[in-house]
């Protein structure tokens, strides 16, 4: 049997520095494998950007949307509240939009159930078959 395994000393560990010499050959690749990458996906972006045009953007939020003049300021914080609590409870409430013209708005649900009632129109029920067979000889 080999002694320096029962020794009790640890064998597994690394007897030699590393070889700095080697470590600047691979930091200098690695670096030069990134510049050439970047100068490489450079060019092909430049290059289709000139050959390739984009047309309009494929939605209109690209566009961004138009800020107010600064300074953007919330003038009436408790008002604005009040005003988003209102708008959110609204289509759960009765209430007047116009008194004058006779305007009201009412929960969603109720609005769903009178167009289903009034408006839209209804198919007859089917009649029933004669004798529980349908076409039967």
């Amino acid at each position: 049997m080999d002694d320096k395994h029962h020794s009790g000393a640890p064998s597994a560990y690394e007897k030699r520095d590393a070889n700095p010499r080697s470590l600047l050959r691979f930091a200098l690749g690695l670096f030069l494998t990134l510049v050439f990458s970047w100068a490489a996906s450079k060019w092909i972006f430049d290059y289709f950007g000139r050959v390739q045009s984009q047309g309009p953007p494929a939605t209109p939020f690209e566009q961004g949307r138009a800020l107010p003049p600064l300074p953007q300021l919330q003038v009436h914080p408790v008002e604005d509240l009040d005003r988003l609590q209102q708008q959110e409870k609204a289509p759960d409430a009765y209430g007047w939009v116009d008194r004058s013209r006779g305007i009201v708005h009412i929960p969603i649900e109720r609005a769903m159930d009178l167009v289903l009632e009034r408006w839209l129109p209804a198919r007859p029920a089917a009649p029933a078959a004669a004798g529980g067979k349908a076409g039967g000889a």
